[in-house]
């Protein structure tokens, strides 16, 4: 039977009660949020004369939970329209509104007492063949389900939700002893498809794999950092960037969650799971002493890191682990860091890391030979499928590449031997493996990924992957043209796809090349184009370094050569005799914006961060995105509309380098367009969805777009422009050079100084565009501004 979610009921409004239910309503399914009645009055109530009888303080806590979720940032959800669909209400008052409900999800404090009561009043008001789930991260099921009806506990699971709900993609699913096969499947199915999670089935064993494998990483990385006298901002630029982890590393990210939430689920995980590596969980001294200090990170204030501001001026000290003082950061150096700068694919550094003879390859040694024997002796205990386990780090903690991944790339063997020089072993099942001939957990065939199962002793397909299309399953066999900075894959049914592949996918000469070369591909012997790629970002821009050398040698030709260029392959782009469809993700700035702006369509990832974020290094934008922006501005005009508010708007967003936070905020921002582009919430289904619209819209007999003219407003415009940047001059706000930039902004976004509106082709205005940057790229100011941006990676006021 097929089963919908309309609407689903969250018990629970804290932090993470309030954050699931934002993703909920991300999607568009309705949600009631439900949290406790308050036993007293606060003083704000009394004055107002209200009792405990009154609604508003009844619901106090919840709609207190739901207003601070929604000031909070980053923002738990996509776009501020869609908290209307969250409505809320008390457990005593009001939970009998989930009789209508598809799904409740329980999100109540870890204790088994008060989550038995809530389950024993959900009972008296939940349809029968309703879900009904727990967030728990610790309690068994088994208990839980004690005194449950047969109903409740067939449609009972786990769905732990790792926080921040919207921004981490780890869902784990841990289906109870009585649940329906259908229920698991439609969970992970769901939790997939429409919530855009790394769905990972689990075991009901303590912490279930994330945090299993997440927290002992952590504990034992604290011993071996006192072991070989690492300090804590050495060990944060070992276990960063360097090895595809989040910036905040190690000890900043205990930091943000809490030195007590380690411990306490550290401390879970010791007393439940009792495994070989027990002895790992023991605190170490130092661990003792923060928490008797009560130094747990951001919520006190200090941690293993403290802010302190002396004479106006602010600095971020660290703590000495011996001696636990804090001081000022020191400048860490190790050579193998130089070593593996120039290997772009991380996966790739592991094996000089590890061989390194300095003490950061010490570190790498030790740890990750603890790390692989614990996750080879958790399979199956903890999943029967090695894969999940991978998954599960790379959705839940941010690594880039699993613990199977790592050993992989290092070699199965390589990393045995290193093992026994640290005096670990692999659990039995991994020689059983290498004796079969099997020498590696992965492999890749015909354009998929299998792996090893431990239970079937074999290689087996990962399941699930027709919905996605993985580049680097393909990238060997499907790549037709490559050059140092981009690739061109086909990814089937005549469909090419542009990879950008240079360091932050910079949109420089390479890439810009690829562009064209596919598209003159397609036209030729294929049906359309995709322009995708599976990095961390999309794309940061155009490649600033190169404009800048180019500018500081005075090499102005080339560089207008290298403006139009550029002007000319977004051109390519929107008016090729093939559809073209572009999937960004993450950072998309600049021109990766502008190119947004003209394809066919944009299959953008719901965390997609675009705007034109030129003007931060003195430049505006001339990739045809301030031509398109005026374009689209004009369009929207009507008989009753004031143009001039319009076209003021649009001039804002692009000064104050606007970037919205999802890709629901860029259609506001008028990137992107509503009736045309389109958001997808899970970003691995993103490249397969974006080519079955590109071969749909080539089926549908696509016809190359006749050029487009931009109606502008002249000097009726440009007076309010001129005006206003005066205005800001003279009150403070604006410097010099910011009002010259703001002006030759005008100039373009108006058409410069036309006695009245007319229309005018595009090609004009693109000579607008790129006569106002040359002019920019010649100040002292703006190389400054972007000399610094390059530097410092902030944008410099001058």
């Amino acid at each position: 039977m097929k089963r919908t979610i309309k609407k689903v009921a969250v018990i629970g409004s804290g932090i993470m009660g309030s954050g699931i239910a934002c993703h909920f309503a991300n999607i568009g399914v309705q949600v009631r949020l439900f949290d406790i009645v308050p036993r007293e009055l606060t003083d704000k109530e009394k004055k107002a004369g209200l009792s405990l009888q009154d609604k508003a303080v009844r619901n106090r806590l919840v709609n207190d939970h739901l207003a601070a979720a929604l000031k909070s940032k980053p923002s738990p959800i996509y776009h501020k329209d869609f908290a209307r669909l969250i409505t809320t209400g008390n457990t005593e008052d009001d939970l009998h509104l989930i009789e209508d409900c598809d799904w409740i999800i329980e999100v109540v404090v870890e204790r088994l007492d008060i989550k038995q009561k809530v389950f024993e009043q959900i009972e008296k008001y939940r349809r029968p063949g309703t879900l009904i789930t727990s967030n728990t991260s610790g309690i068994p099921i088994r208990m839980m389900n004690e005194g449950r009806s047969e109903d409740f506990r067939k449609h009972f699971a786990v769905t732990h939700f790792f926080n921040p709900p919207r921004y981490l993609a780890l869902l784990e699913i841990v289906p109870g002893p009585d649940c329906l096969p259908e229920v698991r499947d439609f969970l992970l199915q769901y939790g997939e498809k429409y919530l855009g999670k790394m769905t990972v089935l689990a075991k009901d064993t303590p912490a279930f794999i994330g945090n299993r494998i997440g927290v002992f990483s952590i504990m034992n990385l604290f011993h071996v950092v006192r072991e070989l006298g690492l300090t804590v901002e050495e060990t944060d630029k070992l276990t960063g960037p360097l090895i595809g982890r989040p910036k905040s590393a190690t000890f900043r990210t205990v930091d943000v969650v809490g030195l007590d939430t380690l411990v306490h689920t550290a401390k879970g995980v010791a007393d439940n799971a009792r495994d070989e590596m027990s002895a790992h969980f023991k605190m170490p001294p130092f661990i003792d002493q923060m928490m008797k200090n009560q130094w747990l990170g951001s919520k006190t204030g200090q941690g293993f890191y403290k802010k302190i501001v002396e004479n106006g001026k602010k600095e971020i000290l660290s703590l000495r682990l011996d001696t636990l003082e804090y001081g000022p950061q020191s400048k860490v150096s190790f050579s193998v860091m130089e070593q593996v700068k120039s290997i772009d694919n991380i996966i790739d550094r592991f094996p000089v890391l590890v061989k390194s003879k300095d003490k950061a390859g010490d570190f790498f040694r030790k740890t990750l030979s603890a790390l692989f024997q614990y996750v080879s002796h958790r399979v199956p205990e903890i999943s029967d499928e090695l894969y999940r386990v991978d998954d599960a780090m790379r959705a839940g903690f941010g690594w880039q590449h699993g613990p199977f991944q790592i050993w992989d790339a290092i070699g199965v063997e390589n990393a045995i031997e290193m093992m026994k020089n640290e005096a670990y072993t692999p659990a039995g099942w991994v020689n059983e493996m290498l004796d079969r001939g099997i020498s590696s957990f992965y492999s890749v065939q015909n354009g998929k990924k299998y792996y090893y199962d431990v239970l079937k002793k074999e290689m087996l397909l990962i399941p699930g992957q027709d919905a996605f299309i993985i580049l680097d399953s393909i990238r060997d066999e499907k790549t037709l043209w490559k050059n140092d900075e981009a690739a061109i894959q086909h990814l089937g049914d005549g469909v090419l796809n542009i990879e950008f592949r240079s360091k932050m996918n910079t949109l420089g000469g390479g890439v810009l090349d690829a562009i064209n070369k596919g598209i003159e591909m397609a036209e030729k012997d294929y049906e359309a184009v995709v322009i995708a790629n599976q990095a961390e970002h999309f794309s940061v821009g155009a490649n600033l370094a190169m404009a800048f050398m180019l500018a500081v040698e005075q090499e102005y030709d080339e560089l207008s050569m290298a403006v139009k260029y550029f002007q000319n392959t977004v051109m390519r782009l929107r008016y090729s005799s093939v559809p073209v469809v572009l999937a960004p993700h993450g950072m998309t700035f600049g021109g990766a914006c502008e190119m947004s702006m003209h394809a066919d369509k944009v299959v953008a990832a719901a965390e997609t961060y675009t705007g034109l974020v030129e003007f931060g290094v003195g430049i505006i934008p001339a990739g045809a995105g301030t031509k398109e922006i005026a374009r689209r501005t004009a369009e929207l005009w009507r008989k009753d509309d004031v143009k001039l508010n319009r076209l003021r708007d649009a001039f804002i967003n692009i000064a104050m380098a606007k970037v919205s936070t999802s890709a629901y905020e860029a259609f506001d921002l008028g990137f992107y367009q509503k009736g045309k582009d389109l958001v997808v919430v899970n970003k691995n289904r993103q490249i397969a969805v974006a080519k079955r619209y590109a071969l749909q819209m080539a089926e549908d007999g696509y016809t190359q777009p006749a050029p487009k003219q931009v109606y502008v407003l002249g000097r009726q415009a440009l007076g309010l422009f001129y005006v206003g940047t005066d205005s800001l001059k003279a009150g403070g706000y604006a410097s010099e050079h910011d009002k010259l930039i703001a002006n030759k902004l005008g100039w373009v976004l108006a058409g410069g100084d036309l006695s009245e509106p007319q229309f005018v082709s595009e090609q004009y205005m693109l000579d607008l565009e790129h006569e106002a940057i040359m002019s920019l790229f010649g100040e002292q100011k703006t190389l400054e501004r972007i000399e610094y941006m390059l530097k410092k990676g902030k944008p410099l006021r001058n």
